[in-house]
């Protein structure tokens, strides 16, 4: 998720699982080989496990970039055959090769061979006109003969002539059932489902049937339920509340505004922390108007904090006064 799943999203997100993979927002190899390394790729050692998803179509840049990837400590090298936007059409990466099977194979038998982490592949179904039924089996069959063994299948086609890539999470329609078929003939490799996926009930649901469920704009947007995976998916006792997340972050926070990372760089992935709660709205309209300001430091998130504290204990308040008047 391009812009949005930032190191600092990733440790946020890490204070409320311990267990899920988190995957870095899509890297073109370009980016990796020639941009500022040390401010692309830096991660936190807190977020392990951690994957690197990576753009691209150039089988020696793609090696050349897993190689790095995986010398910077990350845990998985994934490429993206998924990504529908302009950007990515025009510089041949993303959605647009899933119409080149082979060489998406090509470039995923050069990375296993180069690197000691798994490569993985997160796709589509197919594009435009293709029919899902055979591009997604050949993709898939052709780069696990390649030695892939994991897969993350966004459940829609992309459709890159007609559709804006907002359009593209939206419109086109959602086909579990193939996603769940690719698993049931397809019972060697792990098969990882995506899109549209809102909660945690549902991607229980999706478990009966796939090895796996990847959240992406669910958890952003709604990042607490993110608190639950390990109690519910992973069989844990524990659920992590989204106070205990944000104290837990607060360590964090402070060691970034040390080296002079902006506040606003980290709340603005909290925003959607306390979705539903009472003052969710307060919480987010402070984090907002003054997380923003010169020097905001620590004390704009303890304030928010208070804020909503304060806001659940009136609410309690008013329900203990309407049980006395009943």
């Amino acid at each position: 998720m391009m812009d949005w799943t930032d190191r600092h999203c990733r440790v946020l997100h890490r204070m409320l699982t311990r267990r899920a993979l988190l995957y870095t927002e899509m890297l073109t190899t370009g980016a990796v080989l020639h941009g500022d390394r040390a401010r692309l790729l830096a991660f936190s050692p807190q977020e392990h496990p951690v994957a690197l998803q990576l753009g691209g179509s150039d089988a020696a840049d793609l090696v050349a970039a897993a190689r790095i990837g995986e010398a910077e400590g990350y845990d998985e090298i994934n490429l993206n055959v998924g990504c529908p936007s302009d950007r990515v059409q025009s510089g041949r990466f993303g959605a647009c090769l899933m119409q080149e099977p082979q060489l998406v194979a090509d470039c995923m038998a050069a990375m296993g061979a180069a690197v000691k982490v798994p490569v993985t592949v997160k796709c589509r179904i197919g594009v435009d006109d293709q029919d899902p039924e055979e591009s997604l089996f050949r993709l898939v069959d052709l780069c696990a003969a390649a030695g892939v063994k994991l897969f993350v299948v966004h459940a829609r086609k992309a459709i890159l002539k007609g559709l804006s890539p907002k359009e593209n999470r939206d419109v086109p329609p959602l086909n579990y059932p193939l996603v769940r078929r690719l698993k049931r003939e397809r019972p060697d490799l792990t098969i990882v489902i995506n899109g549209g996926i809102g909660s945690l009930d549902e991607a229980q649901d999706h478990l009966a049937h796939v090895d796996g469920v990847m959240l992406g704009r669910a958890a952003y947007h709604t990042p607490g339920i993110l608190g639950a995976v390990d109690a519910r998916v992973f069989g844990e006792a524990r659920v992590v509340s989204a106070v205990e997340a944000v104290e837990a972050y607060r360590e964090y926070i402070a060691a970034e505004l040390a080296r002079g990372t902006h506040l606003a760089a980290m709340t603005r992935h909290m925003l959607g922390l306390f979705h539903g709660a009472p003052g969710a709205r307060t919480w987010r309209r402070i984090l907002t108007v003054e997380g923003v300001r010169p020097g905001a430091g620590l004390a704009v998130v303890d304030r928010a904090l208070a804020a909503l504290s304060g806001v659940e204990a009136q609410r309690v308040a008013r329900g203990l006064e309407a049980g006395e008047a009943a």
